[in-house]
């Protein structure tokens, strides 16, 4: 596909958490915990406000069309702010810090003053109704002429259990939000910054690291089309297929657009009510619902089934508006007769509509002000058709591909935090900021001075255990010896199932020590790094467990049990019986001893006998 050519333009959002001890606006600490800790609950009802203009934002008017009562899981670990009973302590200054060195990082411009905002948001992701952010800096750099517009301190919103059921561990936690300019072209372009983003906030050291710590919103146009925002792309290698996918399904409705004009198409101005039509009907659903409304769309035949992403189509996306008002979803003609639907009553429905073969029906279900409301959307839906491109907040599905969340928030969404007072940057302190070096300047310095092979030492420097790695170099580990053990066994037991979370820092770095002294053969390792996960016990017990040491002499019998067990092969192989022999012994000595003082003892052990003989 040219993209340039269709006039591609893209922009990135990056919201990444920050590793700070505390909330942003309040004295909380930053832990996430399970579900089923909770300490109690309770409920609430959210309502969009007027801004100082007196308007309402549409998309909290959009969330408005349906009430709905949100659940809160509170815990011993948070407060009365997170409930919203209580006004919101100061902004927390360590995390402006961290935000200050990630804006010097791009060679941003710190603002004066940072005010704090309120941002509209009635999802129920935050108990006030509201999210929480401040502008700290703009204007950054980027590689390849693109640039960073604002980078902004906000606090994260609650993390969503199942339906209207929030968890509060998360409400609060401070992350930054970078907003990019429009300034890229291609795909490839946007994974490519959002890759570069992701590696500088890494670099500082400061970020919270695993899923849904970080997240990429996707703004997207293209010529004809309109400015489309993606919410929530958590995995970094489908960023460049989202814009794909999003592109396609742009170009899919300009081309349905065209068709429709072509076609004079048009919505009826009311839906029919068409109840009595299935009340012998087979259709589980229909056959459930109090009344069912059918909205005749003239000349759209063919083409509210037309795929526009992959497992997508234009009935899809009617669908997602319609379930704004709480259906379930729709039917249409250009699926039916299926779904228990028959053939005899899609031809009544067609005649009761006055629809020809050229229109399309499209049914809703449900109770009557839920299916009022939900065919008014499909009808809303159908006429954006006609124009082309909405503009729209989507979410990723499973894929790559999108659906819609509500439309565009506008400029009634923000409006001053009174209960906050401003914060003053100095500048001279700005200035004098100490930036940590890049990841990939670390990856470079690792293969140069330690010898690293390139590759594994960009998988260090990339690798959320950088922080143990150069521990274990400090406290006098090998740097192999840390990387493969951080990067190789660690993965490959978390793998076979073994929970490596539960091993400390504290005990790994000791563990590579005692291989260092010769306490243990790093054969042992994964063998003991099971044992401390499984038991929680210290190292010296796990490596008495599982591979308790041996001294040389011992090693020296085992050894000459095996040459004279096998004394006819080893005078025959001379020297050559040395590697063979060396799998002998080390599975009898199990990780117990370090593999160079057995290789070593082998040797003269091999050259003794063979010289008696």
């Amino acid at each position: 596909m040219d993209y340039e050519a269709l006039g591609l333009k893209a922009g990135i959002e990056i919201h990444q958490q920050l590793d700070t001890e505390e909330k942003l606006f309040c004295r909380c600490p930053t832990l996430l915990r399970e579900t089923d800790e909770h300490t109690g609950s309770f409920f609430r009802y959210l309502r969009a406000t007027e801004s100082e203009l007196g308007e309402i934002d549409r998309a909290a008017q959009e969330e408005m069309k349906l009430a709905r009562l949100f659940c809160y899981l509170t815990y011993d670990t948070t407060c009365l702010v997170e409930y919203d009973e209580e006004p919101p302590a100061p902004l927390n200054r360590e995390a402006l810090a961290v935000c200050l060195t990630i804006a010097k990082m791009f060679g941003m411009t710190p603002i004066e003053q940072v005010h704090t905002m309120r941002k509209l948001v009635i999802d129920g992701s935050n108990t006030s109704g509201f999210q929480r952010t401040a502008c700290v800096a703009v204007n950054g750099i980027l590689p390849d002429n693109c640039r960073i517009e604002t980078i902004c301190l906000e606090e994260e919103a609650a993390q969503r259990v199942e339906g209207d059921t929030f968890s509060l561990d998360r409400l609060g936690i401070p992350l930054v939000e970078i907003t990019t300019a429009p300034c890229m072209h291609t795909p490839e372009d946007v994974q490519a910054v959002a890759e570069y983003i992701g590696m500088v906030l890494r670099s500082t050291g400061r970020v919270k690291r695993g899923l849904g710590t970080i997240r990429q919103d996707i703004n997207v146009s293209i010529r004809d089309g309109a400015r489309v925002e993606i919410k929530g792309v958590q995995d970094l290698d489908l960023v460049a297929e989202v814009v794909r996918r999003e592109v396609r399904r742009q170009t899919e409705l300009l081309s349905i657009r065209e068709e429709l004009r072509r076609r004079n198409a048009a919505v009826d101005g009311e839906a029919a009510d068409v109840t009595d039509l299935f009340a012998k009907t087979k259709s589980t659903i229909l056959k459930k619902a109090p009344q069912i409304l059918a909205v005749r769309l003239r000349g759209f035949a063919g083409l509210v089934g037309l795929e526009i992403q992959p497992e997508r189509r234009l009935g899809s996306e009617m669908a997602d508006y319609a379930k704004k008002c709480g259906v379930g979803g729709i039917f249409h003609t250009d699926e039916l007769p299926a779904y228990g639907v028959t053939e005899d009553e899609v031809r009544r429905l067609r005649v009761r509509t006055g629809a020809d073969e050229g229109d399309c029906i499209v049914l809703v279900a449900a109770t009557r002000e839920r299916a009022a409301c939900a065919a008014e959307q499909v009808r809303l839906r159908a006429g954006m058709a006609l124009e082309g491109v909405p503009e729209e907040t989507r979410k990723m599905l499973e894929g790559g591909s999108t659906a819609y969340m509500r439309p565009l928030p506008g400029a009634a969404r923000m409006y001053p935090e009174t209960d906050v007072f401003p914060v003053t940057i100095d500048g001279a302190l700005f200035e004098s900021i100490e930036t940590p070096d890049l990841l990939t300047d670390r990856a470079e310095r690792f293969a140069r001075e330690l010898g690293l092979d390139p590759a594994l030492a960009r998988q260090v420097a990339f690798s959320e255990r950088l922080p143990l790695f150069e521990r274990a170099l400090r406290e006098g580990v090998r740097p192999t010896l840390a990387a493969r053990t951080l990067l190789g066994t660690l993965r490959e037991l978390a793998r076979d199932g073994v929970d490596v979370n539960r091993i400390p820092d504290d005990e790994v770095v000791l563990l590579l020590q005692a291989v260092e002294a010769g306490r243990a053969g790093k054969e042992a390792i994964p063998d003991v790094l099971a044992e401390l996960a499984a038991s929680g016990s210290r190292v010296d017990a796990a490596i008495e467990k599982v591979a308790p040491s041996v001294t040389p002499e011992a090693i020296q019998a085992i050894i000459r049990q095996a040459l004279a067990e096998r004394e006819a092969f080893v005078r025959e192989r001379g020297m050559a019986a040395l590697g063979p022999l060396m799998g002998v012994v080390m599975k009898e000595v199990r990780g117990r001893a370090d593999g160079k003082v057995i290789s070593d003892l082998l040797k003269q052990e091999l050259a003794r006998f063979l010289a008696e003989g």
